[in-house]
């Protein structure tokens, strides 16, 4: 990859993982008006007008072949479906900050499940970073006393999003190979609102048609349909194929960061010192695991 192009996909992942990191906030601000699975059906919507409207607009829309059909309904089964249950219903139980720095275990565990699909490799700087961050995070989530920060089933929940966002990059590297960014996440998007619907119908559309929404509501969830589910999903997306999976994952790892600092700022979330220690480790965390120097080695070889 020429030096230009992989510093424009190293900037709009850290711009996607700003998109995640407020996306927490924007959600418990919607919250506070509907309820997470009808927050869920309505960001999607967004979503999937904004994006089929650009790819018409643009003329980039690719057809699906028919091959790949169960690799968009599979990665769409674990995101945005099981992965959008999860980080909501989640959320719904735990604080915003408490919930993004879950999600950032995400790179701690993909190398693991990874392994078995892609030959990607890793080097031993990359794995002591890893942990560095991994070591942070567990500072943040204990930063009260050594107290658990949340409530345990929320927690539970939030590494049902975990495990479904691995498994869902493995099949959107494959379907990257192929497709643009755009279209994989437009179809991706669309085939979870039509999963979210009868639940939406069955569980929530009472509430949904009764409940008048403010301008602070409309406001969040344009910006989780447009900038969340859509842009930051298209950069992601783009990295997987330019980076491999491992190195995009480890990105998620930022994603605390930029919570902490907008639910300081929105909702008035404190940050203690013990938080701030732990923050400061991830990132040196990310620092490290983005270091390309050293022998690459196959993850089993580095777990010998």
């Amino acid at each position: 990859m020429e030096k230009k192009k992989k510093y424009r996909v190293h900037l709009l992942t850290i711009l996607a993982m700003l998109f995640w990191g407020i996306s927490f906030v924007w959600s418990k601000v919607v919250f506070k008006t509907y309820t997470p699975l009808t927050t869920i059906f309505f960001r999607l919507i967004i979503s999937v007008v904004f994006l089929f409207l650009y790819l018409f607009v643009s003329h980039t829309l690719e057809k699906i072949n028919k091959k790949d059909i169960k690799f968009f309904l599979l990665s769409a089964l674990f995101n945005p479906f099981l992965y959008f249950l999860g980080e909501n219903f989640g959320l719904q139980r735990v604080s915003a900050s408490l919930a993004s720095v879950i999600i950032a275990t995400i790179p701690v565990l993909t190398p693991f499940i990874v392994i078995f699909f892609y030959n990607e490799k890793i080097t031993r700087v990359n794995i002591i970073g890893l942990m560095v961050s991994f070591v942070g995070i567990i500072m943040i989530v204990f930063s009260d006393a050594g107290s658990l920060q949340g409530d345990f089933s929320g927690i539970l929940i939030l590494f049902l999003a975990v495990f479904s966002a691995i498994f869902y990059t493995i099949f959107v590297k494959r379907l990257s190979q192929t497709y643009n960014a755009v279209t994989i996440i437009a179809y991706q998007n669309f085939i979870g609102v039509l999963l979210f619907l009868p639940l939406v119908m069955l569980l929530d559309f009472d509430n949904m048609i009764h409940t008048i929404p403010n301008i602070e509501t409309i406001t969040s969830l344009l910006m989780l349909g447009i900038l969340a589910s859509s842009a930051a999903f298209v950069f992601f997306t783009n990295a997987i194929k330019n980076l491999g999976i491992i190195k995009t994952n480890l990105y998620t790892n930022s994603i605390p960061v930029f919570t902490f600092l907008f639910a300081f700022i929105i909702l008035g979330e404190k940050i203690t010192l013990f938080k701030t220690i732990g923050l400061i480790a991830v990132i040196i965390g990310i620092i490290l695991s983005e270091r390309n120097k050293g022998k690459k080695l196959p993850l089993k070889e580095l777990m010998d």
